[in-house]
């Protein structure tokens, strides 16, 4: 990932089918840069399951002050996923720096389905052991507003995710309805404990 000083340039000439835009029931658009060159599976799998609207009224069902906010599971409970197979982990030098975006998973490699991390501050540990697809361009403040808690007492919602190509306008307030959801076993970020899919504080 360019330096942030180097976002704007590299804006300016990006593929709308990169970038991912989610709109918070927080309120703010989270715009992401989304990377294909290193993680191309991933991607896919985001603008599928966009384009589907898996993710709308999805919570961010975990979310660590300081660690990172996990969403798109359409339990809310870090137990669902999609009816889609699960992906063979894409591992790349992109690193857990603030902003980053990234696959959640199970024990194995290759259990990533749905689910995925905004990293909140730098985890430079976790690197290379869970796959990175993109990174936060703008929007990063309203982040930092997703309500935290192991589940949050008032969660945030995506009320809308889309693929920028399809130039979709931000969504009126609503309460939007959550997707049906296959049960799939306990997918975390960084660190699960068995049995329960949690993720300890990073020490």
């Amino acid at each position: 990932m360019a330096p942030a000083s180097n976002l704007p340039g590299m804006l300016a000439t990006v593929n709308a089918e990169d970038v991912l835009l989610l709109d918070l029931s927080s309120g703010g658009r989270v715009r992401i840069l989304m990377r294909p060159d290193v993680a191309p599976h991933h991607v896919e799998r985001i603008r599928t399951l966009a384009r589907q609207g898996f993710y709308d009224g999805t919570i961010f069902h975990r979310v660590i002050e300081g660690f990172m906010a996990q969403g798109g599971d359409p339990t809310g409970t870090g137990t669902g996923g999609s009816k889609l197979p699960d992906l063979k982990a894409e591992f790349n030098d992109l690193p857990h720096v603030r902003g980053a975006l990234a696959m959640a998973r199970s024990q194995s490699d290759d259990s990533a389905n749905s689910q995925f991390y905004i990293v909140l501050q730098p985890v430079l540990k976790l690197d290379r052991t869970y796959t990175i697809w993109g990174r936060v361009v703008s929007g990063m403040q309203f982040v930092d507003a997703i309500e935290k808690g192991e589940p949050p007492a008032n969660p945030t919602k995506i009320v809308k995710a889309s693929i920028e190509a399809d130039k979709v306008p931000p969504p009126a307030p609503s309460s939007p309805i959550p997707t049906a959801a296959v049960v799939r076993p306990g997918v975390t970020a960084p660190g699960s404990i068995a049995p329960q899919p949690k993720a300890p504080t990073p020490k």
